[in-house]
């Protein structure tokens, strides 16, 4: 019996120190969670201008539902935006439907040390979202990328879809 309690012990020790070699090794971890629909070069400068602030990336790719409450509905599903993210090299770890409002429990869950975010959200909106990370004193915004947006890439389709439509419908 002793011998069964004593290499529980063992093994629960080996894993503990195999968990805190390897939450060492990942450095300051840096968290942003993203639509990161039809991704484009804004979202790469995003992960760029993130990653920069620590040594290991996680992005949170939102569910369709919480993006919804607050925008369009993604082009892409959840399961296509994450295959996408989780090749980009700036990327280390995708959390696949992450709450859309981080609790304090989350973020100690994942060992977060900043929340990270774009500029271009209204106040109301990023306290709504970030409220806790705000609190603790661990949210930074990075400049927005100006140029491009999903948006504007759904309206430039659109635009040249009913372009060419109307030259059909001259000829």
């Amino acid at each position: 019996m002793l011998k069964k309690i004593f290499i529980g012990v063992l093994a629960l020790s080996i894993s503990t120190a195999a968990l805190q070699s390897e939450e060492k090794a990942r450095g300051r971890v840096v968290y942003a969670d993203v639509t990161g629909d039809l991704m484009h070069a804004g979202h790469i400068s995003f992960f760029q201008k993130a990653r920069a602030e620590g040594d290991y990336l996680i992005i949170g790719v939102l569910a369709d539902e919480d993006v919804e409450s607050y925008k369009r509905t993604p082009i892409l599903s959840l399961k296509e935006r994450v295959a996408v993210i989780k090749a980009c090299k700036y990327v280390d770890e995708v959390i696949e439907a992450p709450p859309l409002r981080t609790t304090e429990e989350w973020l100690k869950k994942h060992n977060i040390d900043i929340v990270v975010h774009g500029d271009d959200m209204d106040e109301e909106l990023l306290v709504d979202q970030y409220g806790v990370p705000m609190k603790m004193g661990i949210f930074k915004t990075v400049s927005y990328y100006k140029g491009i947006s999903t948006t504007e890439i759904i309206q430039r389709i659109a635009d040249r879809c009913v372009k060419k439509d109307q030259q059909y419908a001259a000829k």
